[in-house]
């Protein structure tokens, strides 16, 4: 059987693949494993949820799963995944559960647990709970019967808590803030004002049905629009759950989740926050960042694809900033998992100490043009295997020297082969990664 954990907890189409049964059921074994692991005292979990209105249905039945095994409920209510590992950390919780399918659409839904101190759980606790899904237990009656409490001021403690590690106040900044009608909706807009910020907040405006709805991080020409009506200096797009961010300048020009690493990994080194001036990216991340950081002697570490790999190697190495294209980006003094807000409020801090506009900051990096293909393969061992493709490779890579870069990735789930390429210009990109997606396919 597939394995149940993908490599952001449970997800699926709610009341679908991701039924309220199940949802009961993957609580109700994870509080039974943490009982198993501590049983000096009762478990206690906290839960939180994006806006959507499958949320509410499975909200219901995670609590139920928890306390149906003796587990006490700290209820926290639609707020940022961050928000929900910072609360298990600060409300001293063993486990947290976060409902949501951060980016994707309003029907998926999904189930992310955080253990104690807010840390992602390993693959080994994720197998556990699997194994004890389904499987019949002495269910506890009476007083053992888990209780359920609401925590009101649970937004506030999280605001609070970015505000305390933000460097610099905002003030004199004006910024657009695209909540995606999602789990920021509230939080973004009320830290940015806090903060010292001019705050336009859009939307901001969940209604259960409207998260991720053309708005957000995958629609960032939405916040681009507002940020030239409203002549603010920049715009910050969060996804449906708040883990990452991406901005754009003032004239609406996309900031990517490596430039904004560029940024951050300056700041942090100009300030003696960055261990050992090492920043910790993904090999998808963009040549420029490389080439960037180089050139300000900074050391980028390179890891697989997937926030988890990027946690693995900050955590492996003592690191203080990692994070990925996509706007995922970790900073381990003060977040155990990727932070939108905390990105944010980091990345306005640095335009106000330096008085800089974004377009400033962000051009210590130039992104290089960048081409992925997506092949069709019948046995991706059979690429790796196959001298055709090594030598097509080594082809593009000496004709392209130090001014690209190239990087054939298989497909963890399906028989595709990624074919990714980076040139100093996209028709020299286009070019490489269409020959080298040809070789690719020929192997049989």
């Amino acid at each position: 059987m597939a394995r149940l954990f993908g490599t952001d907890g449970v997800r699926g189409l709610a009341n679908a693949d991701l039924t309220p049964e199940l949802a009961m059921s993957v609580a109700s074994a994870a509080a039974r494993v943490l009982a198993e692991h501590d049983r000096t005292h009762r478990p206690i979990a906290v839960v939180g949820r994006d806006p959507r209105a499958s949320s509410e249905m499975l909200d219901a039945a995670v609590t139920a799963g928890l306390t149906s095994a003796g587990a006490d409920v700290l209820r926290v209510g639609a707020l940022p995944t961050p928000a929900v590992a910072y609360l298990v950390a600060a409300l001293g919780a063993d486990i947290g559960v976060m409902i949501s399918a951060s980016h994707n659409a309003m029907p998926d839904n999904g189930i992310k647990l955080f253990a104690a101190g807010g840390h992602k759980l390993p693959d080994s606790v994720e197998d556990e709970i699997e194994q004890h899904m389904g499987a019949g237990f002495d269910r506890p009656t009476g007083a053992a019967i888990g209780r359920v409490r609401d925590v009101p001021d649970a937004e506030t403690q999280y605001v609070e808590h970015l505000l305390k590690v933000t460097p610099h106040r905002l003030d004199g900044l004006k910024v657009v803030v695209d909540c995606a009608n999602g789990a920021a909706s509230v939080a973004a807009p009320d830290a940015y004002r806090r903060a010292g910020a001019e705050v336009i907040a859009i939307n901001a405006n969940p209604d259960g049905l409207n998260i991720n709805a053309g708005c957000g991080s995958t629609h960032i020409d939405v916040v681009a629009a507002a940020v030239r009506e409203h002549g603010a200096d920049l715009g910050i797009a969060h996804d449906g759950d708040a883990d990452r961010c991406l901005a754009v300048d003032a004239q609406g020009e996309p900031i990517d989740g490596d430039q904004i690493l560029a940024v951050l990994a300056l700041a942090m080194r100009d300030a003696g926050e960055l261990f050992e001036d090492t920043l910790v990216a993904t090999v998808m991340s963009n040549l420029g960042l490389h080439i960037a950081m180089r050139e300000s002697k900074i050391r980028l570490r390179t890891t697989a694809v997937g926030d988890r790999y990027v946690l693995q190697d900050l955590k492996a190495g003592g690191f203080s900033l990692g994070g990925e294209q996509s706007g995922h980006v970790v900073l381990p003094a003060h977040a155990t998992t990727g932070d939108g807000l905390l990105t944010a409020l980091r990345l306005m801090a640095r335009m106000a100490e330096t008085g800089k506009s974004l377009a400033d900051l962000a051009s210590v990096m130039r992104r290089l043009p960048q081409v992925l293909i997506n092949v069709k393969v019948t046995d991706k061992a059979a690429v790796a295997k196959a001298s055709t493709v090594s030598e097509a490779v080594a082809a593009v890579e000496a004709e392209l020297g130090d001014t690209g870069r190239v990087l054939l990735r298989p497909s963890g789930t399906e028989q595709l082969v990624r074919v990714m390429v980076e040139a100093t210009s996209h028709e020299q990109a286009e070019s490489a990664a269409q020959r080298l997606a040809g070789v690719v396919s020929s192997v049989h």
